[in-house]
C-alpha cells in the first residue's frame, strides 16, 4: 500500500524542517563515535568519552535487557524443542534396550537350563540323548509331549525321560525323529516308587491332575508328608533312585505326589537310553568264576578233609586173629 492511500496521506512535513532533524541526528551520530572510540587512548577527548560512557551505560544496559530477553526466550524455546526430540530419541532406544534386555535374560534362563540338563549325571553312567518339547496333548485324562529325538538317536519305547528337577515321563511311541513321551500325571502312566525314609513301595498312577495317586503301598508307617519319593527300579524298566517328588495329602484324604518336574516348564529334557540293568555292570564281571577269588586268597580256600592214619604191620610169624578162632 502507497503511503498517500494510508491514514497519513494529508500530512505535510515541510522540507527545511526535515532536513534540519536529519542534520541533527548526523550531528549526534558523529559525536556518539567520536567520543566512544577507543582507539584514541590519549585524545584530548577522552575525559569527555569517559563521561558520556558513564552517562550512556545504564541506558545502553537498558536498552540492552529487551534484547537479551528475547536472546533468552529464542534460546529457551530452543532448548525445548531439542529436549522434545531428544526425549522421543531416548524413548527409542530404551524401547530397543529392553527388547534386547529381554531377549539376554531369555537367552539366560535358556543357557542355564542347558547347563543344569548337560550337568545330570548317573552312577554308573546311562548313555543320554537331549531333546527339545514341541507340542503338547492335553485332555481331561491325557498328558503327553512329542520331543525332537527318535530312534535315529537310538531313543526306544519304555526310555525314562528326566529334566533338570527330576522325572517326567516314559516314551511311548518313537518314529525316527520324534518321541511320544507319556507324563506322569497321564491316566495311563504306572510307575514302581520307593518312599526314601522308609524305604516302602508303592505304584505311582496317573489320574490326569497335576498330582499323581500312591496306590499299593507295602509297609507300616510307610508314608508322611514330606517324604522324599524315588523310582524303585522294580521291573527293570528304570534305574532306581530317580528323584520324583514328595508324598501330599489330597483333598480327597487320599496320598499323592508334588512332582519336581513341575517345578519348572517341561521344554528341554534328557531322554535315558536304559534297556536293561545289565547295562549298569560290565559282562566280564558277571561271566567271572564264582570261585576266582578264593583261588587268588590261600587264606579263604576251604580245609581239606583230614585223611585216617593207615593200619600198624602185623609181625610175619603171628597169624591174624580172625584166622585161629
Amino acid at each position: 500500500m502507497a503511503f498517500r492511500d494510508g491514514p497519513f496521506e494529508n500530512l505535510r512535513v515541510p522540507a527545511m524542517l526535515g532536513a534540519g532533524v536529519a542534520v541533527i541526528a548526523a550531528v549526534v551520530a558523529a559525536i556518539l563515535l567520536l567520543v566512544t572510540d577507543r582507539r584514541a587512548e590519549a585524545s584530548p577527548l577522552t575525559p569527555v568519552r569517559a563521561g558520556a560512557e558513564a552517562t550512556l551505560g545504564p541506558i545502553n544496559g537498558v536498552l540492552a535487557y529487551p534484547v537479551r530477553w528475547v536472546g533468552h526466550v529464542s534460546d529457551w524455546i530452543g532448548g525445548y524443542f531439542f529436549a522434545v526430540s531428544e526425549n522421543r530419541k531416548l524413548k527409542a532406544e530404551i524401547a530397543e534396550l529392553q527388547a534386547v534386555r529381554d531377549a539376554n535374560i531369555a537367552l539366560t534362563n535358556v543357557n542355564r537350563r542347558y547347563e543344569a540338563l548337560l550337568g545330570i549325571r548317573t552312577q554308573p553312567p546311562v548313555p543320554m540323548a537331549s531333546a527339545r518339547s514341541i507340542s503338547d496333548a492335553r485332555g481331561p485324562f491325557a498328558n503327553a509331549r512329542l520331543i525332537d529325538v527318535g530312534s535315529r538317536q537310538g531313543v526306544k519305547i519304555g526310555n525314562p525321560v528326566i529334566n533338570e528337577h527330576g522325572l517326567v515321563g516314559r516314551v511311548a511311541g518313537t518314529s525316527p525323529n520324534v518321541s511320544r513321551v507319556v507324563l506322569l500325571t497321564d491316566a495311563a502312566s504306572q510307575v514302581p516308587v520307593l518312599i526314601d525314609r522308609s524305604d516302602a513301595r508303592a505304584i505311582l498312577s496317573g489320574d490326569g491332575s497335576g498330582n499323581p495317586r500312591l496306590e499299593y503301598v507295602r509297609g507300616e508307617d510307610a508314608l508322611k508328608v514330606g517324604d522324599r519319593v524315588l523310582s524303585s527300579g522294580d521291573g527293570g524298566g528304570m534305574p532306581r533312585g530317580m528323584p520324583v517328588g514328595v508324598v501330599a495329602r489330597g483333598v480327597d484324604g487320599s496320598w499323592r505326589v508334588k512332582l519336581f518336574s513341575d517345578r519348572g516348564a517341561i521344554d528341554y529334557v534328557r531322554v535315558l537310553k536304559f534297556e536293561d540293568f545289565g547295562q549298569l555292570v560290565a559282562p566280564e564281571a558277571l561271566n567271572a568264576p564264582p570261585l576266582a577269588a578264593l583261588d587268588t586268597n590261600p587264606a579263604a580256600r576251604p580245609p581239606e578233609p583230614a585223611t585216617p592214619p593207615p593200619a600198624a604191620a602185623q609181625p610175619a610169624d603171628q597169624p591174624a586173629r580172625g584166622a585161629t578162632e
